[in-house]
């Protein structure tokens, strides 16, 4: 099993690719930006509080977004829970970045 600590760290390497396919196409920011404000239509008041900061984030411009996103920081381990970029990578891109990460940090003998 996991620690939150490795989960974390996958969950910012993750962001940090997808931030770098989001600078090469900044048409993707505009998929995120909808995907944002469809979770806004439809989230609870717990879950609003986060999506909120990433509205904020994302009202300042794609950098300041990316930035957030590639926080490393209690802010953005917590807000990549929630993250809008979900879904800007293919599942093929993704599924081979878990694997490749599993490969990389699995333990000798696991």
């Amino acid at each position: 099993m996991r620690t939150h600590g490795e989960i974390d760290a996958r969950s910012l390497a993750l962001h940090r690719l997808v931030a770098e396919k989001v600078r090469h196409e900044p048409a993707l920011f505009a998929k995120a930006q909808a995907t944002l404000a469809r979770w806004l239509g439809e989230c609870t008041p717990r879950e609003r509080r986060y999506l909120e900061e990433w509205q904020r984030a994302f009202q300042q411009g794609m950098q300041t977004a990316l930035a957030l996103a590639e926080e490393d920081s209690e802010r953005g381990r917590t807000l990549r829970q929630s993250s809008p970029f979900a879904g800007v990578i293919a599942p093929r891109e993704r599924f081979a970045f878990l694997r490749a990460w599993r490969d990389a940090h699995e333990a000798p003998g696991a």
